[in-house]
């Protein structure tokens, strides 16, 4: 989990994760937050041995902890928030080591992450973003303009 540390750690991820809080303070639906990207990644990590995919663990969390990350990018000019992801991820991930197969199987996930008609990894990544959200017990889940068919509604899947 050296890459995943590394990131977390990384002043500008900080930054970009306080835009996003700052945002989201009296938002009453899904938050993005540490709390949610952790939901992401572990479902996918299960997601991922269960389709006995060999995808590192420290790959999958560092996908969770950005597929987010420009949350508040799209809160402040409207850009989707993968696409604006997606351009973040690339600077994050510079530093970090992996490989640029790997890099570019976390950015197509990221960028994809909104995507149902995508394969492989990509879609574990958007079944499991999905997953993650538990519209079952969310008190406002009335007022979401989610889709029924979006919304998490049953234990399991």
């Amino acid at each position: 989990m050296k890459n995943t540390n590394k990131l977390f750690l990384n002043q500008d991820y900080q930054n970009y994760l306080e835009r996003i809080k700052k945002h989201e303070e009296t938002r009453e639906f899904c938050h993005h937050d540490l709390a949610h990207f952790l939901d992401v990644a572990r479902i996918a990590t299960i997601k991922s041995l269960e389709a006995q995919m060999s995808i590192p663990r420290d790959l999958i969390y560092t996908t969770a902890l950005l597929h987010d990350i420009g949350r508040f990018v799209q809160y402040e000019d409207k850009t989707p928030h993968e696409v604006a992801s997606h351009r973040l991820a690339i600077s994050l991930l510079e530093p970090l080591d992996f490989t640029s197969d790997e890099k570019e199987l976390i950015l197509d996930a990221i960028l994809n992450h909104r995507n149902p008609d995508t394969k492989g990894f990509s879609y574990i990544f958007y079944e499991s973003d999905k997953l993650s959200r538990e519209c079952l017990c969310c008190p406002v889940e009335q007022k979401c303009d989610w889709s029924l068919q979006k919304k998490n509604l049953l234990i399991g899947y």
